[in-house]
């Protein structure tokens, strides 16, 4: 249970951190799309650990594989079963973990719920889960490409107290992919990058916010009422690890001004075409996109893995102490940028395909 995501675009992920490997399988994706392994590495190769200073030192190439789904270069209709084989696999930096509780991790609560768990690099809990997220979110970002010319880019927006200013209307990929944190803005991300290795060098962990704008989204899409867009967004990407936040257009800030000052005005552009002088809403009214560029935040907690002693408890019900071994980012924003993507994605791939099966047949 729950690891299932999506309807008419539904996928499975499966496997563990230091197991066998990780992948997915992608069943709903429309027949006669041209896909190949090397389009669904380039969003993999973003996530990968080692890539840069600031990630986990982990050496991974996370080279995918297709195992179905796809012929001579494009897909059947039926289900796609991606996998990532796990090479460099540590399991014996985690003995210690096999007892003693990793606070604000998901050891205890695993625990808990199940009675069991791998331990080792925390198994399904650990991030190393996202690769079959991103390996899907490729296809589904292809499909809203060929669809509707619909992009969607994520960028880092602050990295604790360091907040880039980047415009989510214009910013690029190009802009996102200039440095290794993510963040369009050059200067501050420099300041980011020398936050995040300080913070690793004394064994602790930093988070911040990532921002997603997702731009020629069509009007119409999301489903009354438990349905609506920013609420399958927002359970999308708040199940991503080490997510705790989650805003939309004005998010939070909107409770400070008052309605006239909230509300988005309409009007006729050049082509006839309703639409919103202000984009306050994020572009999203009533839980239907309204055509306007769907501009999101998540915020992601310090990693929760660190290096620095600290109190906890073993699985026995003793007190004890514990400084984390094995491979962690000192902070998982950069990173989590094609995680966000793919999981909006996958939302409006989704709901793009529902909305023309209810609403196109006539």
């Amino acid at each position: 249970m729950g690891n299932t995501f999506g309807h008419l675009f539904r996928i499975t992920t499966f496997g563990e951190s230091h197991g066998g490997g990780v992948g997915v399988v992608i069943d709903g994706c429309p027949p006669r799309l041209e896909i190949s392994a090397e389009e669904i590495q380039v969003e993999l190769d973003r996530r990968r650990p080692g890539q840069s200073k600031i990630t986990t030192p982990r050496k991974e190439a996370d080279t995918c594989e297709i195992l179905s789904g796809v012929f001579e270069g494009k897909t059947l209709g039926t289900p796609i079963s991606i996998l990532v084989r796990n090479k460099d696999t540590r399991p014996q930096d985690y003995d210690e973990m096999a007892q003693k509780y990793r606070p604000s991790h998901a050891d205890a609560t695993y625990d808990a719920k199940y009675g069991i768990r791998n331990w080792q690099g925390g198994g399904r809990s650990s991030a190393r889960e996202t690769i079959g997220r991103v390996a899907a979110g490729a296809i589904a970002k292809k499909i809203l490409r060929q669809v509707g010319n619909v992009e969607v880019i994520g960028y880092v927006k602050r990295i604790k107290d360091l907040e880039g200013v980047v415009d989510p209307n214009t910013v690029t990929l190009d802009e996102v992919e200039s440095n290794i944190v993510r963040c369009p803005d050059g200067d501050c991300a420099q300041k980011m990058i020398e936050l995040i290795e300080q913070t690793g060098r004394q064994g602790d962990s930093i988070g911040g916010v990532v921002e997603c704008v997702a731009r020629n989204v069509p009007k119409g899409l999301g489903e009354p009422v438990f349905d609506k867009l920013e609420a399958d967004i927002a359970k999308a990407v708040m199940s991503l690890p080490a997510s705790k936040g989650f805003e939309i257009g004005s998010g939070f800030a909107g409770t400070l001004l008052t309605g006239i000052e909230h509300n988005d005005e309409f009007y006729i552009d050049e082509n006839g075409e309703i639409r919103t002088v202000t984009n306050r809403s994020g572009g999203i009214q009533g839980g239907i996109s309204n055509g306007e560029n769907i501009i999101l935040r998540v915020a992601f907690k310090p990693t929760a893995t660190i290096r620095k002693e600290q109190k906890t408890v073993t699985s026995e019900g003793e007190e004890t102490l514990l400084a984390a071994k094995g491979r962690h980012d000192p902070c998982v924003l950069p990173r989590a940028v094609p995680m966000v993507e793919a999981m909006v994605a996958l939302v409006l791939c989704d709901h793009l395909l529902r909305h023309n099966g209810q609403c196109k047949v006539l």
